[in-house]
């Protein structure tokens, strides 16, 4: 695809407009390339649209609605939310775990007030959150620089690595039942460790469940004031001042659609760079792709209801996220046979009701209210009876609440969104190999065979969440080989285009 000394020459396309297909359209802009996006809906954003649904009043999150990977990733620090008009707000919890008998977790953005309602098990939970916070900058920016991570973070994140790696591993094992001595602090992690949407316990879960755990009570569980549209909309406006160039409603085919550019960067699943690459790609490496394995899926239900949900416990209330899954033993059980792809009835089911932390998002008798449940890859069956009543468990009378719904099955998601193959909104299992290599192994994961083409999907590291990183690092990748760009362009809003 490389276009030489050509037409296209100073050009780069990048195809999808999601936060990691924005952010490497930003990155590429700054560094002075002319920038061409191309999205195959109306609208950008992939993850972060956010629309009308029932109510014009009323806005709801389509797929992604908290975001503590935006408020804790380098490219998002640097980029500078807030300074763009974009507000994250919070909820005086992160998030809360209702258990049986009226009772919850609770993990507030207080890690002391967090550890005194753990009873026993308060100074096991200070004593594996306290040292990763103390040291959250050089972890997030090692975990979620992929493979590439520069040695100062390694430097810097060594001390609290060292200390909490057998702990890591213990989380990730079937030891992890002996971590605590009471179900509340279990089921508190064993819920964050649901994130990861796999086989529990394992090595990935345990990674995702330290580092979202800890964050919850540092730069905590944020949502977007207005909707998670806002974030798409800050990273757009910045492309479109740098000269970048959008064109919605293109849905691309063929790689030979595209106009001549230096770089391509894909925002798309491995399924998607076989479908528009075609024979183009070597036969080994074809081979690879088609082996990338895709996890569970997320069937969603967007409810319009009539006031907060009536949790049981009043203190559940107080979180922007509920995990609803019952004891650790019955996550753990729910979420290993989602894996094997085995539908149960009381799936972990995940609840967001975005007027706990902006009161803005309802009007009187009336509020949105976003959840979804894991539920077996490519999954046809309509979630709402799946999800109502994992709600009226912990909050009887919650079905009277209901004014509206809208179900999307696991493999209507995919319909909406290309990406999330089977459902599955992580675009690609959170193993621990894929983990490591994704989408294959290979030194730079961006990279594909194809000249000047590259992948820069959360299905290339450091995998899924609202970070920016997978499409910044792809991006600098590109501008080293093709560009010849080898320092970082400044990405705050007060910089200018490049260095």
């Amino acid at each position: 695809m490389s276009a030489g000394a050509g037409a296209g020459a100073d050009t780069a396309v990048v195809v999808g407009t999601g936060p990691n297909g924005l952010a490497a359209a930003v990155t590429l802009a700054r560094a002075g390339v002319k920038v061409e996006l191309y999205e195959a809906h109306g609208t950008i954003g992939g993850g972060l649209r956010t629309r009308s649904l029932f109510d014009p009043d009323i806005e709801h999150d389509i797929c992604a609605a908290v975001h503590p990977m935006a408020a804790a990733s380098p490219f998002f620090r640097e980029f500078g939310l807030a300074a763009r008009g974009v507000e994250l707000l919070h909820a005086e919890a992160s998030y809360a775990h209702p258990l049986a008998g009226a009772r919850s977790a609770v993990a507030y953005r207080d890690l002391e007030r967090t550890c005194a309602g753990l009873g026993p098990d308060g100074a096991r939970w200070r004593a594996l959150m306290g040292p990763l916070l103390e040291h959250t900058d050089a972890v997030t920016e090692l975990i979620l620089s992929g493979p590439r991570a520069l040695p100062a973070a390694w430097r810097s994140a060594l001390p609290a690595a060292l200390r909490l790696g057998p702990r890591a591993l213990a989380h990730g094992t079937p030891l992890a039942a002996r971590q605590f001595t009471g179900e509340p602090a279990r089921a508190l992690l064993a819920g964050v460790a649901a994130h990861a949407v796999g086989r529990l316990p394992s090595p990935a879960g345990a990674g995702v469940a330290l580092l979202l755990g800890h964050l919850a009570h540092g730069s905590g569980w944020p949502l977007a004031r207005g909707g998670s549209a806002r974030i798409a909309d800050a990273l757009a406006a910045d492309v479109t001042a740098h000269g970048g160039v959008f064109h919605t409603g293109r849905r691309i085919e063929d790689l030979r659609e595209l106009p001549a550019a230096r770089a391509v960067l894909l925002d798309v699943a491995p399924k998607g760079l076989l479908r528009i690459a075609g024979d183009r790609l070597p036969d080994r490496y074809r081979r690879r792709l088609a082996r990338f394995r895709y996890g569970p899926a997320a069937a969603k239900v967007d409810f319009l209801v009539s006031g907060p949900v009536p949790w049981a416990d009043p203190e559940t209330g107080r979180a922007l996220t509920v995990h609803l899954g019952g004891t650790q033993a019955e996550v753990f059980r729910q979420e290993t046979l989602t894996a094997r792809g085995v539908a149960t009835a009381e799936p972990f089911v995940l609840v967001v009701d975005p007027a706990v932390a902006d009161p803005g998002r309802a009007r009187p008798g009336r509020r949105p209210l976003w959840a979804y449940a894991h539920v077996p890859h490519g999954s046809t069956a309509d979630p709402y009876e799946l999800i109502r009543r994992r709600i009226e468990r912990y909050a009887p009378g919650f079905t009277d609440t209901v004014l509206a719904h809208r179900s999307v099955t696991g493999a209507a998601y995919e319909e909406y969104n290309a990406n999330y193959v089977g459902g599955d909104i992580g675009a690609g299992a959170m193993t621990l190999v894929q983990s490591l290599a994704r989408p294959t192994a290979q030194a730079d994961p961006y990279r594909t065979p194809l000249a000047g083409v590259y992948l820069c999907s959360a299905s290339t590291p450091p995998g899924p969440g609202v970070h920016g990183m997978s499409g910044y690092l792809a991006a600098r990748s590109a501008l080293r080989r093709e560009f010849g760009v080898r320092v970082a362009p400044r990405l705050g809003p007060e910089g200018p285009a490049a260095p």
